[in-house]
Order: structure tokens, then C-alpha cells, then sequence
């Protein structure tokens, strides 16, 4: 604990004090039916070294917060700890973690115990029949859910440093799962009072396991997805370390015209990731023209013009990209039709690639590079504005100022950046149109 401040020791010893206080009860209490807490125990147990041998596991809350339902609330505590001391521990210390994590729960499950119990069961043997018995176990839930999420943000705002918003943030992300497993954890004490007893009961943790493993595996393939286009990202970057970040930031530009245009979801993240690896087919142009200075030839522009068809027989097989490859082989496209590779015009150009052109122009508009200076961002947006309904979309360039103009430009950059982060640029006005030559991500001729 030497290494925690002062604060976050001073938190977890009083969670400790308070979760010693909460099971002396039980102990004491001769009346304490230990079967069930033993039973109760050993299963939540059993579960939490089945998550840590199996990431795909998940948490299992349904088992306290059927606990919480069936024991009296001294003893829902104790069936907390075991669990929690043979769990999984992420970060060191190992050790003070469980412990913390033991009092935490021990906590939370007296707490909802205490509402659950009473509001339920109101005794030992009656069971009211349903739907009356909704209620109080979501109620239950919900109290457990608000204790566990005030006690992890009570010891990150004073171990981490983070503010207390993030608690709030964490619980309305909890609200859905834990609702889900109260509704598990009720169905867990009503088969466990039923006849059939408590092997009934642990059938309910069959389900849960396999959709908990289910979702782990998609979690697992998105996080896989996120590797594979980092990997292309990184070698586009080591390749053309004058347009280093670029990538990432048309990702951001794209994002921001598409939540504009009301994508959401799935197909956001796709166009996200179309504007990440809009220029992976760099990799197959010479390094010696990508890196350049000074205007290219026109035949040293036609080989950089391959790029797009080079980039989408790369992410030809990648099936999880879906409309994202139309826009890496179309993104030089023109609504004139006088863009590449194949003089597409007006709407034969795909969505995602009309996004994608206007994301790109704006970013290498705004980005030195080794053949010109970065233009303001406003100078920019006036380009757009001008060469709108000739080179883009005139609806997505209106949908860009305006997601600008109400959260500004705050350009990221990649991880492996070494500089530091660009300024960011205040929301714009709305531009007017400017003259001047049309607007281009690749470098002039």
C-alpha cells in the first residue's frame, strides 16, 4: 500500500472496517443458516476462478444478487468475500486489489440485502408470486449497482486521480447489465425456494455463461479488427512519415461528417475505419515519390494515383471493413467525374467515399507537408466550400461546417507520434466561398 496516496489507502482501510463490521452479524448470530452461505459462496466462487481461467467468462452478479435475496444481510456479505479474494486481478498489487474488491462487494451485497431481502422475502419461507416480485429484486440491482459503482469511483478519484464524473459515466454503462442480472439473480432464489432446490437454481448460470463467453468473443474480434488496422496504419505511417497521423485524423474528420449525417453504430465504425485506411494502398508506391519534396511528374503522379486500387486489393479480403473498401478504392473520386481511378461522377460515387474525399482534402489542407505549409482552418473550409457540387458533396461539405462549427477541430494523434499534440482550433464560422485552384490531398503536379 506504500505506493498508494494517502487517500486511497485511507478508502479502501475504511471499506475494509466497514465490510468487517457488515459480516460480524452473521457470525455472531446463531440463527445464521451457513448451508445456504456456504452453498451460495462456494458457487460465486467457483464462477469468479472460472472468469479468471476463461476471459471469456464474464461476471457473474446474478449469484449475490441472488444472495442478497435469499439470505439475511450479514450473511449476503460473507458469500461475497471468497469470490472476491479468488478472483482475477488485473494490475498490481494483486493482493490489495481482492481485498478491496472483497470489501466492495461485501458491501454492496449487505446493502442490497437489506432492501431485496426485506421487500421480497419478508421472512423465510414466504415467496410472493410474480409479477410482484419484479420490483424489489431490479431494486435490489440497482442498489447494488450504485454501491459498487460509488465505491470504485470513491478509490480511482483518490488512488488515480480521476475525476468523480467518470462514476457517473460508469454507471449508466452498468444500469443495462446489472438490470439483466437481477432479473437472473431472482429466477436463482425463486428456484432455489422452489421444490426442485438449489441444483434448480444453478441452471440459470448456464444461459448466462454462454451468452457472457458470446460476447467476450465479439469484444475479443472488435479488439482484433482495431490490431489488424493499427498494423496497416503504422506501415503506411513508417512509409510516409510526412503525412504521419493523417491517417488517424481523416478517421476523426469522417466520424464527425457521419454523426452529422446520422450514422451511428456499426456503420459510424465503418466509415471510421475507411477514413483510417483510406491510404493503405501507399504501401505498394515507391517510398522514394511518397517522401519527395517538391511537385511530382506526371508520370510520378500517375503511379501515386494507383494507390486506391492497390489499397482496396488489400482489404479486399477483410470482411469486416463492408463499405469501408468501396471508399478506399473510390476517395479520389470527383462529383464531376474528373477524379480517379475510374472518373466516377455525381451519385456513382459511393456514400462512404464522398465522406471520405472531404475528410481527406480538409486534413491535408491543414497539415504541413513537405512541399507546402498547413492552411488555417478556415482557409480551408472556404476550399471545401468552393469546390462543393464540382469535387464534393455539397450536403456532406454543409454537414462538416456545421459539426466544426459546434465542436471544433481537435485533431489526435497516432501513439507512435512523437511530437506533441497540435493545438486545438475553436469551433469555425460557417465560410464563405473563396477563389482560387481546386482543393487536392495529394500534392500538385
Amino acid at each position: 500500500m506504500r505506493a498508494l496516496p494517502r487517500t486511497a489507502r485511507a478508502c479502501i482501510l475504511c471499506a475494509v472496517l466497514g465490510a468487517v463490521g457488515c459480516v460480524l452479524p452473521a457470525v455472531t448470530d446463531p440463527a445464521t443458516p451457513w448451508t445456504a452461505v456456504a452453498l451460495l459462496a462456494a458457487v460465486y466462487a467457483g464462477c469468479e476462478l472460472l472468469a479468471r481461467r476463461s476471459p471469456g467468462a464474464g461476471s457473474f452478479f446474478a449469484v449475490l444478487v441472488a444472495a442478497a435475496l435469499l439470505l439475511p444481510p450479514a450473511a449476503a456479505a460473507i458469500a461475497a468475500v471468497p469470490g472476491a479474494l479468488l478472483g482475477a486481478a488485473e494490475h498490481s498489487p494483486y493482493g490489495i486489489r481482492r481485498v478491496w474488491h472483497a470489501a466492495q462487494l461485501a458491501l454492496a451485497v449487505q446493502a442490497a440485502a437489506e432492501l431485496g431481502r426485506s421487500a421480497l422475502f419478508g421472512g423465510p419461507t414466504r415467496t410472493p408470486g410474480l409479477p410482484y416480485a419484479l420490483l424489489p429484486a431490479l431494486a435490489a440491482a440497482l442498489v447494488l449497482c450504485l454501491a459498487l459503482t460509488a465505491l470504485d469511483g470513491a478509490v480511482r478519484a483518490t488512488a488515480e486521480r480521476l475525476p468523480v464524473r467518470t462514476a457517473g459515466h460508469a454507471l449508466l454503462r452498468s444500469l443495462a447489465p446489472y438490470t439483466v442480472h437481477g432479473l437472473a439473480g431472482l429466477m436463482m432464489a425463486v428456484l432455489w425456494r422452489s421444490p426442485f432446490g438449489p441444483p434448480a437454481a444453478l441452471f440459470v448460470l448456464l444461459p448466462m455463461y454462454i451468452s457472457s463467453w458470446v460476447f467476450a468473443q465479439y469484444h475479443r474480434e472488435r479488439a482484433a479488427h482495431r490490431a489488424t488496422i493499427r498494423a496497416l496504419v503504422q506501415a503506411v505511417d513508417i512509409k510516409d512519415q510526412y503525412t504521419r497521423g493523417h491517417s488517424e485524423r481523416v478517421g476523426q474528420a469522417s466520424a464527425m461528417i457521419a454523426g452529422e449525417l446520422g450514422m451511428a453504430g456499426d456503420r459510424l465504425e465503418a466509415l471510421r475505419f475507411a477514413g483510417i485506411l483510406h491510404d493503405v494502398g501507399k504501401l505498394g508506391v515507391p517510398t522514394r515519390l511518397l517522401r519527395k519534396d517538391g511537385p511530382l511528374t506526371p508520370d510520378e503522379r500517375r503511379v501515386i494515383e494507383l494507390h486506391p486500387e492497390y489499397g482496396h486489393e488489400m482489404v479486399r479480403g477483410i470482411g469486416f471493413l463492408g463499405e469501408a473498401r468501396a471508399a478506399i478504392l473510390h476517395h479520389h473520386e470527383r462529383l464531376d467525374g474528373s477524379g480517379y481511378p475510374y472518373g466516377l461522377s455525381g451519385q456513382q460515387i459511393p456514400e462512404f467515399a464522398r465522406v471520405v474525399a472531404i475528410a481527406d482534402a480538409f486534413d491535408a489542407m491543414t497539415s504541413t507537408r513537405s512541399y507546402r505549409r498547413a492552411r488555417p482552418v478556415d482557409a480551408a473550409l472556404r476550399e471545401l466550400v468552393r469546390c462543393a457540387g464540382t469535387q464534393f458533396d455539397p450536403l456532406m461539405v454543409q454537414a462538416f461546417v456545421r459539426a466544426l462549427a459546434r465542436s471544433g477541430w481537435h485533431p489526435a494523434v497516432t501513439a507512435d507520434e512523437p511530437d506533441a499534440c497540435p493545438p486545438a482550433v475553436p469551433p469555425a464560422r460557417a465560410p464563405a466561398a473563396a477563389p482560387g485552384p481546386p482543393a487536392d490531398a495529394e500534392r500538385p503536379a
